[in-house]
């Protein structure tokens, strides 16, 4: 067998090399669907607003000259001042269903965050929190929905050979149309928006910069003290702004408010993976033909935020938040099924109430974590 190499990715050739090697990895049908191209370099530039507070090194597996693994290492210095912990990050991670590739891979990424000071690293994390994050575990033979992750079934047997180990697991949960909450949390919810003591109004597009703060300033609010939070810089809320316009049913967002207060936040995306699917990395004249082609093809939905701020969460927000949504799955025909992902396996109260509403735990993905 030809010598195995790990060198740092040095100028745009490797760059390319880097974006590439998923397609290699995927070949032939799998339910991956590929990210396009322009997107993943763009966020791995160092124009990218993370990497304003963040640095990394990209490193390129390679046996006999051909590229064989990839993985990054990253030092997030807006998660090291948030949550005080001296914690790197590994990701982008791909591999070829072979033991020593991925050993010597974790080693230069373990050691390029211990040259940093950083005395553990966890992932995969592409590049945070705020972004792609966990690695698959169970539902392998489902598709991702949009901004979640994929990954061949041989990929957790080779990170555990490499000596990481679990930290957190995430869930996704499936809601087909039909469901709803419970009778329970049904009346009381109705109740609150009867009285006008919860109202709802919907995300405006014309101003989506503001409603990116707000949504950023409940979202911190809600989710701050959990497992992983890092808020997101104003420069990055800016660029998934503009990244989200495209896409984003103004329908399919919303904000509930007390008395005039904003108090909590839902913002589901229609999933356009099917589409992504049939790009194939790029979009092209031959794109913007398949796009109008295809559309009919994206029938589902992911709710990428759902937060409600802690002073409210005993007066029934929740429940006014989850019966709304599960209203507009029924008022938007065109999609039949909605993923809720992704949450943490340990917030027992919102994952009870979901498998109370008829939601199905379809996929978990799992966080991994080593010593330096």
């Amino acid at each position: 067998m030809s010598e195995l190499t790990v060198r740092p990715v040095e100028g745009s050739r490797d760059l390319e090399a880097f974006i590439e090697l998923p397609w290699a990895i995927y070949a032939g049908e799998t339910p991956w669907v590929p990210p396009l191209r322009k997107d993943v370099k763009k966020l791995l530039s160092p124009e990218h607003p993370f990497w304003a507070k963040a640095e990394g090194q990209l490193f390129l597996a390679e046996r006999g000259g051909r590229v064989v693994g990839r993985i990054a290492a990253i030092m997030d210095r807006a998660l090291i001042e948030y949550r005080r912990e001296l914690a790197g990050a590994w990701g982008f991670f791909e591999c070829e269903n072979d033991p020593d590739t991925a050993r010597a891979l974790f080693a230069a990424a373990r050691s390029w965050c211990a040259s940093k000071g950083l005395i553990f690293f966890r992932g995969p994390f592409n590049p945070s929190t705020n972004y792609e994050i966990g690695m698959l575990i169970q539902g392998f033979d489902l598709p991702p929905c949009i901004m979640m992750p994929y990954n061949p079934s041989y990929y957790p047997a080779l990170v555990e050979d490499c000596g990481l180990v679990k930290e957190k697991d995430l869930f996704a949960f499936h809601f087909r149309r039909g469901h709803q909450a419970p009778q329970w949390a049904l009346d009381l919810s109705r109740r609150l928006r009867e009285r006008g003591e919860v109202t709802v109004r919907h995300v405006n597009k014309a101003d989506l910069l503001a409603e990116i703060r707000l949504v950023a300033e409940i979202y911190q609010e809600a989710w701050g003290s959990n497992w992983g939070f890092v808020p997101m810089s104003q420069g990055e809320m800016e660029v998934m702004a503009k990244d989200l316009l495209p896409i984003l049913d103004e329908d399919l967002g919303f904000f509930l408010y007390v008395g005039g207060a904003p108090a909590g936040v839902g913002l589901i995306l229609p999933d356009v993976n099917p589409l992504l699917k049939r790009l194939d990395g790029k979009i092209g004249i031959t794109g913007l033909f398949k796009l109008l082609r295809y559309k009919s093809e994206i029938t589902g939905t992911r709710a990428l935020l759902f937060g409600v701020k802690p002073r409210y969460q005993q007066m029934g927000v929740p429940l006014v938040a989850m019966d709304y949504l599960l209203e507009l799955q029924e008022k938007k025909q065109q999609y039949d099924h909605l993923e809720m992902s992704w949450n943490l396996e340990d917030n027992e109260a919102i994952n009870g109430f979901l498998r109370e509403c008829g939601g199905e735990l379809y996929k978990t993905y799992r966080i991994y974590r080593q010593d330096c």
